[in-house]
């Protein structure tokens, strides 16, 4: 009887309204609307969302990824989870080369804390609009966890940095995680590619100028 009782329920569960082509089309998006070189490689993209960011050491990750910091500082809050460096000379450096301290009251850093307390954190009046997870890696988090973390925050931006294996990232949740994402960006020789879904005129950043044509000619040779 349970059975019988259960499956009639089912039956009565109420399905989501699909929508039409001119629903869809009206719906208004916040967007993000990156300024200069920003908009010339990575478009508008949406305000919230995910963004993936990928690349080998020494190519000029970590400085692309405080540029970025200082870029969104200009449209809300940033939050840096930084899991793998903590707040190591590594970091202070790349800080003060990026002089970073201008982005001081909109820039707050965290290290070593669990995604749960994270969320927690994210979940309170006035957390920050963006947040870059340094690196994905270091969350230890399956794609499963991922998306539940994701879902828990529908209103922010969440960027997740990562390491490479070759030209992919490394492991197969964050590849999971960047097929996921909205906007990927693969970081070789101090220039950052836009990969997916959102594209500026020119679909590339320049992170260091001198930096990216030494790459180019040592590659030509």
């Amino acid at each position: 009887m349970k059975q019988v009782e259960t499956t009639q329920e089912t039956k009565k569960k109420k399905l989501q309204r699909a929508l039409s082509v001119s629903e869809i089309l009206k719906m208004k998006k916040k967007l993000l609307k990156l300024t200069g070189a920003w908009a010339d490689a990575f478009g508008t993209p949406e305000f919230y969302g995910v963004w993936f960011i990928w690349g080998n050491s020494g190519n000029g990750k970590s400085t692309f990824v405080m540029q970025l910091c200082r870029e969104l500082c200009k449209f809300g809050r940033v939050l840096y989870v930084s899991l793998e460096e903590g707040t190591s000379l590594t970091l202070q450096n790349t800080l003060r080369r990026e002089s970073m301290i201008e982005a001081n009251r909109r820039l707050k850093v965290i290290r070593g804390e669990s995604m749960e307390d994270l969320s927690e954190r994210l979940e309170q009046r006035k957390s920050a609009d963006f947040v870059i997870i340094d690196s994905f890696q270091y969350t230890q988090m399956t794609y499963k966890a991922y998306l539940k973390f994701k879902e828990r925050h529908p209103n922010k931006l969440l960027i997740f940095i990562s390491h490479a294996d070759g030209k992919n990232p490394s492991g197969r949740s964050a590849k999971s995680v960047m097929y996921d994402a909205s906007l990927k960006i693969w970081v070789e020789g101090y220039q950052a590619f836009s990969k997916g879904r959102f594209f500026g005129s020119v679909k590339k950043y320049t992170i260091w100028e001198e930096g990216a044509q030494e790459y180019l000619g040592e590659r030509k040779i």
